[in-house]
């Protein structure tokens, strides 16, 4: 693309190419963030897949207040993101 002069430029095409950059690096930070999130999940589903380290013979209440907390903390994400709870509409 050919810069031209921005006193030459007319003002559409000026705020078109501005929004054009937006765009970009809005979709550059969605796909960033979205990595992270994916990330986070397959650590958490790790984790999962072994017992969130917790031994059977070893598990006690304290390991059961530890999934409540995480699982309270996920319920919110998942109600926000699937608009339910306190999140319904």
């Amino acid at each position: 693309m050919t810069r031209r002069n921005p006193q030459t430029t007319p003002r559409h095409e000026l705020r078109a190419d501005k929004a054009r950059r937006n765009r970009e690096a809005a979709l550059a930070a969605f796909i960033g963030k979205k990595a992270e999130i994916d990330e986070m999940l397959a650590r958490l589903q790790a984790l999962s897949d072994d017992h969130f380290n917790a031994h059977p013979d070893e598990v006690n209440w304290g390991h059961v207040g530890t999934l409540e907390h995480y699982a309270s903390l996920l319920k919110r994400i998942t109600d926000s993101a699937f608009r339910e709870g306190e999140y319904a509409e």
